[in-house]
């Protein structure tokens, strides 16, 4: 059984809710990786989390069918929310620099 990528059920969207927080709060609070220090951070990183735990099972995979909630596959869809909140944050910092560094060549 595989899980539909757009026009997903209630439930499945909670459970991405459910993942991303939870990858969105490690990265933010857990590892200190983060953009902005308030609640504006880590709301801007669950965002992003949750667009790669929605991306991520049908990049890596439908991993351990057992796993699997309300047509989410959990691990994969959990890896993608990390590394959409860490991808998230690193792309930011780029972009901050970069136009900090132009900032300074005007």
């Amino acid at each position: 059984m595989s899980a539909p990528l757009v026009g997903m059920s209630f439930p499945s969207f909670l459970v991405l809710l459910i993942l991303s927080a939870i990858a969105a709060a490690a990265i933010h609070w857990g590892f200190r990786y983060q953009l902005f220090k308030g609640i504006d951070g880590f709301l801007g990183q669950w965002i992003v989390a949750w667009l790669g735990a929605w991306v991520g099972p049908t990049v890596l995979g439908h991993w351990f069918d057992s796993a699997m909630i309300s047509h989410i596959y959990v691990v994969p869809a959990l890896l993608g929310a990390f590394a959409g909140a860490f991808g998230g944050t690193l792309n930011a910092k780029i972009l901050a620099g970069v136009a900090s560094q132009r900032g300074m060549a005007s």
